[in-house]
């Protein structure tokens, strides 16, 4: 049974009852509220044991408080009539505030929260929540409209807490999706537990502060929060390089399950925490990574790594460099970690020795690495080494298959033949006392979260709808695009079409032109297409021409909207011709505030442009933001184009992204970025990964390659040039972050 196959299977959702017969009658027996002004009057003449019912339907603009003093046996109940039946729209949000309290079964979504935070265990400074617990809630997609506006979705405050069994996805704004914030007012010694919720998809952020899961911060990290994170599933959290920002001491991370999400569990800040039993499942999917250490007296024992493609940071181990007498808020040195009993298997990397620079200089020392088992089927060797290493201990790890001994002193190579368990993943056959436990148990999806609300549901994909003719004549494509379903798409007739407004693409939608014969797309606004939240575009055998454009500052075919995020460009076989009735005509503007997952053009011709073909330049604030996660040129040609026809720029100095990354393969560029002084036909600022393969560039502006920080890759081969500069590249990163 392949590794995918193994994980399709015990992620299959079971139908599983969410409130047990016991919570059903006091349902039954509670008192049901229909309105905000009932339900306010009936939280203040609640008493230990009552139970307050939300009538069914759509809640809007609620700021729902709930607030009072139950019992151990006895707590106050706010629940919905049917699990999921409650639906808070619109500005609503949720606090709590006082001690045994249950709050379950309500779903937000359609809307955000008008406040700092979607979930809130306080109503301010002075009045937290204790002894309670949040159960059965659903957050999906209640993101601000703007990404960089930032919120918590889930906040715990005060002590003993709980917030389990909870269905939280899709957040695309700045802000963690749950916090544990302490200070010494309410004590830092939280005790709250995390357990069996579902942290479903969370699409790239593009900068810092993406994180799915932060317990506590650098300010008050030199103390213990004691709060256990346990049984979970991690399904694609890809916020950032840290999917949990671990920032206090005394925590545990156990029997959580990162399913194909790009980052690492990272022991941020904060000493004597425990990480044992996870599962993290790679599948091949790149920058899916497992644990990250720092700090002291750090244990990881008995995780199981299969398939993490994550390098660097986000390696399926990373034992990082330390600054010499660190402040808690930079990186305290590696002290005294145990790294015990782990399997890693046909994974990419293991890095020892992290982040080493002119800063972080101090190596870990009075540390322990044993009993690991490392297995790569291909013979690759997952090891990196940097600089000393002599402080951390080797002893009786066992790497998979046999062959030369490794530079490691206690590692050894071995042939080991693995098998599968009874819960499903790959145990060695003989081999005992070496690698996580046979009996590792493995947490089930349909475990976590709740069962009434679908688990990893997708958007509509391009082409999934309808297929609608369209023909020719003025707004006949305006009429048919305004009408279009998500997953609809939009088959033109040869001809020429006039679009006399701006075609909102606020789902997923594709238009494209005839198999045989041309059809011509003008348009008589700035914009022809403009990407909303919500929105992605797919183009296809189209000529889209700018001679009816007016005179207008910012004009391009295509650019994004207030909210967009995480959507997907695909523009195939297509021409971007006649953009110059001004100085400034891009074919394609991403605007500050938004970022693509994608964006793709394959076999794309672009001619007499003034601007450029991909503006991706305006996070210039250097916080760390930009404009595309993934940009692929392929088969394409461009000429006679005054800007860049790429410009793509990320600044700043946050390490805690991946992008931009861009691939551009059997392209011309002739006569292209001609405004610039040297002319440069592909300007990449801070990009993390370009992979540039047989391109030419011909009297115009060669490749600008400008390193900023992280781990910048350059890869370029065959290239021609034809009176048009070389590459340029600066030689080194910019500090670390």
């Amino acid at each position: 049974m392949t590794v995918r196959l193994f994980v399709a299977l015990f992620c299959l959702v079971f139908s599983a009852a969410t409130v047990n017969a016991e919570s059903a009658q006091a349902i039954s027996a509670g008192r049901l509220v229909r309105t905000p002004a009932e339900f306010s009057s009936a939280m203040r003449a609640a008493r230990p044991g009552d139970t307050i019912v939300l009538a069914d339907g759509q809640w809007q603009d609620f700021q729902m408080l709930v607030s009072g003093q139950g019992q151990a046996a006895r707590p106050i109940t706010v629940t919905a009539q049917t699990p999921g039946g409650v639906i808070l729209t619109g500005q609503s949000n949720l606090r709590i505030a006082g001690r045994y309290l249950v709050v379950a079964n309500l779903v937000f979504r359609d809307g955000y929260s008008p406040t700092g935070e979607v979930i809130s265990f306080r109503r301010n400074r002075e009045d937290r929540a204790t002894d309670s617990r949040v159960t059965g809630m659903v957050i999906d997609g209640f993101s601000k409209p703007d990404r960089r506006d930032s919120d918590n979705w889930v906040a715990l405050y005060g002590q003993n807490n709980r917030f389990d069994h909870n269905h939280i996805v899709g957040k695309t704004n700045a802000g963690t999706t749950l916090v544990v914030v302490r200070d010494a007012q309410q004590g830092l010694a939280n005790h709250h537990r995390i357990d069996h919720n579902y942290f479903g998809p969370r699409p790239s952020l593009g900068s810092n502060g993406g994180e799915t899961l932060r317990v506590g911060t650098s300010h008050d990290a030199e103390s213990d929060s004691f709060t256990t994170v346990e049984f979970n599933w991690f399904d694609h959290c890809d916020g950032e390089i840290e999917i949990i920002s671990n920032k206090s001491g005394a925590n545990v991370y156990r029997g959580n399950v990162f399913f194909e999400s790009r980052g690492a569990l990272t022991l941020r800040h904060g000493d004597g925490n425990l990480v044992e039993d996870n599962v993290f499942i790679g599948n091949g999917v790149d920058h899916t990574g497992g644990i990250r250490v720092i700090n002291r007296n750090q244990t990881i024992r008995n995780n199981y790594m299969q398939g993490l493609m994550g390098t660097g940071f986000a390696s399926a181990l990373t034992v990082m460099y330390g600054v010499p007498n660190s402040p808690a808020n930079r990186y305290v040195r590696v002290e005294n970690a145990v790294i015990e009993n782990n399997t890693i298997i046909d994974s990419a990397s293991i890095f020892l020795g992290a982040g080493m620079d002119a800063e972080r200089s101090a190596a870990p020392v009075s540390s322990r690495m044993a009993s690991n088992l490392i297995v790569n089927a291909d013979g690759r060797d997952p090891f990196r080494i940097q600089g000393d290493m002599s402080g951390l201990a080797l002893e009786d790890n066992i790497q998979s298959p046999d062959g030369p001994p490794p530079a490691l002193a206690g590692v050894r190579r071995a042939a080991v033949e693995l098998e599968r368990s009874a819960g499903g993943l790959q145990v060695p056959v003989s081999l005992n006392g070496v690698g996580a436990r046979a009996d590792l148990r493995v947490t089930r999806r349909q475990d976590t979260g709740v069962a009434w609300y679908v688990k990893g549901a997708d958007s509509a994909a391009f082409d999934s709808g309808r297929t609608i003719p369209v023909a020719p004549g003025d707004d006949t494509l305006t009429a048919a695009f305004v009408s279009a379903q998500p997953g609809d798409q939009l088959v033109l007739s040869p001809g020429v079409y006039v679009v006399n407004q701006v075609l909102a693409v606020s789902r997923v939608i594709s238009v494209r032109g005839p198999d045989g014969g041309e059809a011509i797309v003008n348009f008589s606004r700035p914009t022809l297409f403009e990407i909303a939240r919500g929105g992605s575009l797919k183009l296809g055998g189209l000529t889209m021409s700018g001679a009816l454009a007016p005179d207008s500052v910012g004009n391009a075919v295509i650019r994004t909207g207030p909210g967009a995020a995480n959507y997907r460009l695909v523009i195939e076989d297509s021409r971007f011709t006649d953009l110059n009735v001004n100085r400034a005509f891009d074919a394609i503007t991403l605007t500050k505030g938004t970022t693509a997952d994608q964006i793709i053009l394959r076999h794309v011709r672009a001619d007499h442009i003034s601007g450029s073909v991909l503006a991706a330049h305006t996070e210039t604030d250097d916080l760390g933001f930009y404009n595309a996660e993934g940009v692929e040129i392929v088969d394409s040609s461009f000429s006679d184009i005054a800007g860049p026809a790429v410009d793509l720029y990320r600044g700043g100095t946050d390490e805690s992204t991946f992008g931009p990354r861009i691939v551009v393969s059997g392209s011309t560029f002739e006569r292209v970025g001609a405004r610039q002084t040297p002319p440069v036909a592909l300007a990449l600022h801070g990009v993390q990964n370009a992979r540039l393969s047989d391109n030419r560039f011909v009297d115009g502006g060669g490749v600008r390659f400008y390193r900023t920080v992280g781990a910048p890759s350059l890869s370029e081969t065959g290239t021609t040039v034809d009176r048009a500069p070389a590459t340029w590249t600066n030689l080194s990163p910019g500090p670390a972050q």
